[in-house]
């Protein structure tokens, strides 16, 4: 079974950037749709990105369009998340999971495989 690890987070001031990163330390990413997802304090989890198998298609979520970029790179089973002008709502903890399933409103009932997620906190 494949297990993502979540890296890269950390305390930056709004208007700064990040970049995440996921690793599969264990089976192959190629075959799977990926998303990232996030989760604040006394919130549902909701999604952010997603990026379909090879990489050729992403979709985001409303909130993040224009300032995140999903990637991955499967040669070392790892997606990425540039995030870029970042503000105080985007303080979430970032998980990422991958799916069988592409659809352009990802449903985390459709992610599996969770990563035990990495912290991002934005001061204004």
């Amino acid at each position: 079974q494949v297990q993502l690890v979540e890296s890269g987070g950390g305390l930056v001031q709004a208007g700064g950037s990040l970049r995440l990163s996921c690793v599969a330390s264990r089976g192959t990413l190629n075959l799977y749709v990926m998303g990232w997802f996030r989760q604040a304090p006394g919130k549902e989890r909701d999604f952010v990105a997603v990026i379909n198998g090879d990489g050729g298609s992403a979709y985001y979520a409303d909130s993040v369009k224009d300032r995140f970029t999903i990637s991955r790179d499967n040669a070392k089973n790892t997606v990425y998340l540039e995030m870029n002008n970042l503000k105080s709502d985007d303080t979430a903890v970032y998980y990422c999971a991958l799916s069988t399933r592409w659809r352009l409103t990802p449903s985390v009932e459709d992610f599996y495989s969770w990563g035990q997620g990495t912290q991002v906190t934005i001061s204004s």
